[in-house]
C-alpha cells in the first residue's frame, strides 16, 4: 500500500510499532519498514518515519532542517505547549548553544579520567559480590546498581532516595519521546511523584561541593547560563550518565549471556570489552525512536515533507541496517566494526554525557570479563517495555568465576 500524505508517495504502514508485540520484538517490522523504501508513513501516527541508517545519520546532523526545538516526542511545542520547560535534548540554537557549552566544559576529558578510579572500586566489589551469589539478577543486582551508585556519586547528589527516585523519573522523562498512549501516563503517573526529589536535589545547595553537578553550577555563576538553566541541565547530566546506561548495561548482558562465543572470545581478551559494548549498543540501542520537526518544506531522498511536519527517526532499525553493518547486521559479534552507530545519536544534540557511559561500561565488562569464565540465562528474562526505551525488567543469569 501507499500513501500521498502530507505531500509524500511512500509505503503506508498500519502496523502500530508502540504496542506490546512490537516493542517486545520490534525488529521484524523494522526489517519491513526498512525494505519497503526511504520512508514509510505510519497510519496510526500521521507521520513518516525513517529506518534506514543513512537517511536517520543525515536527519540527526541536519539541526536546521529537522529541528529539535518543537519537541522530540511526537507532540508539537508550536502547537501545543511543553509538558515542561525545554531542556538541552529539546532546543535548538542560539538557545542550546549555551547549555552544550557548560555541558561539555563539564564532562571534559579532565574530568572524567578522574571518575576511573572510584568506577573501578565499586566494579570489583560488585564482581566481588554477584561471584559469590553465582546466581543473580543482572538488571536489578548489576546493571541498576552500578550506575545508581558510581554515576550517582560523580555527579554528587544525596544518596538517600536515589534508587526510588532516579529511575521512575527517567522512565517518565523519556516517555515523551513517545506517543501519548495509555503507556505514556502510566510511567508519568509512576513518575509524578518523583520530580520535587530530583528538582531538589540537582539544586546547588544539595550537591557534593566536588561533583559534576557543582561544575555546572560554576557557568551559572559565570553566567553563561542561568541559575534554572543550571537546575535542568543537572537533571539532563544524571540522565546522560544513568537511565540509558543501566539498559545498555542489561543489553549488553543479556547479548553476552545468549551468546556463549562471544562471552568466551571477551573471556580471553578483556580488551574487547569496549568492541562488545559498541556492538550491544548498536544491536540493541537503549533508545529505540525519537522524533523530529521539519523548519520548512524539504524533499528529502525523494519523499516530500511539509513545513513544520513531525517525522520519526528509528534509530533501533537504523543500526541493524545491512546497507551499513553487512549481511549479517542481525547477529550480534563483538569483532564487528560497529563504530558509527547512532545509538548515541550524532551533530550538536549527540549525547553530550557518552564519555561517562563508556567508562562506566568499560570499567563493569572489563572486570567482569577478567574474573567470569561463564555466563548464561537461569530464566525468562522480562522485557522493559517502554515507547522510546529498551532494555530488561528482570535478567536471571549464573556466572562460573574464572
Amino acid at each position: 500500500m501507499t500513501s500521498s500524505t502530507a505531500d509524500g508517495v511512500v509505503a503506508s504502514i498500519p502496523d502500530d510499532p508502540y504496542d506490546d508485540a512490537n516493542l517486545t520484538d520490534p525488529y521484524p517490522l523494522f526489517d519491513r519498514m526498512r525494505e519497503a523504501g526511504p520512508a514509510v508513513w505510519l497510519e496510526q501516527y500521521g507521520v513518516h518515519a525513517f529506518t534506514r541508517f543513512e537517511q536517520c545519520r543525515q536527519i540527526l546532523a541536519d539541526h536546521e532542517r529537522f529541528i529539535s526545538g518543537a519537541g522530540v516526542g511526537p507532540r508539537n511545542y508550536h502547537q501545543e505547549p511543553p509538558w515542561r520547560p525545554a531542556g538541552i535534548l529539546d532546543s535548538d540554537p542560539p538557545a542550546h548553544t549555551p547549555l552544550r557549552t557548560a555541558m561539555s566544559g563539564v564532562i571534559s576529558p579532565r574530568n572524567i579520567r578522574v571518575l576511573r578510579a572510584a568506577f573501578q572500586e565499586f566494579a570489583v566489589r560488585l564482581v566481588d559480590r554477584v561471584l559469590e551469589q553465582r546466581e543473580f539478577d543482572a538488571i536489578t543486582e548489576l546493571a541498576e546498581l552500578f550506575p545508581i551508585e558510581v554515576f550517582g556519586n560523580a555527579v554528587g547528589i544525596p544518596r538517600e532516595g536515589r534508587a526510588e527516585n532516579l529511575l521512575p523519573h527517567g522512565a517518565m522523562n523519556f516517555s515523551a519521546f513517545g506517543p501519548e498512549d495509555a503507556r505514556y501516563a502510566r510511567y508519568f503517573a509512576a513518575g509524578e511523584g518523583t520530580v520535587e526529589w530530583v528538582m531538589s536535589n540537582c539544586a546547588r545547595e544539595n550537591l557534593s561541593p566536588d561533583g559534576l553537578g557543582a561544575k555546572i553550577w560554576e557557568y551559572a555563576d559565570q553566567g553563561v547560563i542561568t541559575s534554572d538553566e543550571a537546575t535542568r541541565l543537572v537533571r539532563a547530566l544524571l540522565s546522560a550518565g544513568l537511565d540509558t546506561t543501566v539498559l545498555a548495561i542489561g543489553n549488553t548482558m543479556k547479548c553476552l549471556a545468549t551468546h556463549a562465543s562471544e562471552w568466551a572470545a571477551l573471556h580471553e581478551s578483556p580488551p574487547l570489552a569496549r568492541f562488545a559494548i559498541d556492538e550491544a549498543l548498536r544491536f540493541e540501542s537503549p533508545f529505540q525512536s525519537f522524533f523530529r520537526t521539519t523548519s520548512r518544506k524539504a524533499e528529502f531522498h525523494g519523499v516530500r515533507l511539509a513545513e513544520d511536519a513531525k517525522i520519526a527517526l528509528f534509530m533501533g532499525a537504523a543500526n541493524r541496517d545491512p546497507r551499513r553493518f553487512g549481511d549479517d547486521a542481525g547477529e550480534y559479534r563483538i569483532e564487528r566494526d560497529a563504530s558509527g552507530h547512532l545509538a548515541f545519536g550524532i551533530g550538536i544534540h549527540q549525547c553530550v554525557g557518552q564519555p561517562i557511559s563508556r567508562l562506566e561500561m568499560d570499567v563493569l565488562f572489563s572486570e567482569l570479563a577478567r574474573r567470569v569464565r561463564t555466563v548464561e540465562l537461569v530464566g525468562e528474562p522480562v522485557p522493559f517495555l517502554h515507547n522510546t526505551l529498551r532494555g530488561w525488567t528482570h535478567l536471571p543469569v549464573r556466572v562460573t568465576p574464572a
